[in-house]
């Protein structure tokens, strides 16, 4: 069974736990990216499109848990919040040093 095989099961088992958690974790993880794409725009260059990204997907997210879609697709977006917002973290982050 891979990782994300068993993430998915157990996700879908406790998804009444997983929706606020979720919730609060990708909203602190985006906000931070923002935070430190916001930082980097006093360098001369205002990177509107990062910012577009990271909070199109948190709003994505979001709206899905609210639409109450299937527990895989969640979880699929979840996956993919999480990966776009420590992207954008990590390319920023750089960027500062």
């Amino acid at each position: 069974m891979s990782l994300y095989t068993k993430g998915l099961h157990d996700y879908k088992e406790h998804l009444t736990l997983y929706v606020p958690l979720s919730i609060i974790f990708q909203s602190c993880l985006g906000g931070i990216a923002a935070m430190f794409i916001l930082a980097n725009s006093t360098h001369g260059t205002f990177h509107f499109l990062d910012l577009i990204l990271v909070t199109s997907f948190a709003m994505a997210y979001n709206g899905a848990l609210y639409a109450e879609m299937k527990p895989k697709v969640l979880f699929n977006l979840f996956v993919l919040t999480i990966f776009v917002h420590t992207l954008f973290l990590i390319i920023n982050m750089i960027r500062l040093a």
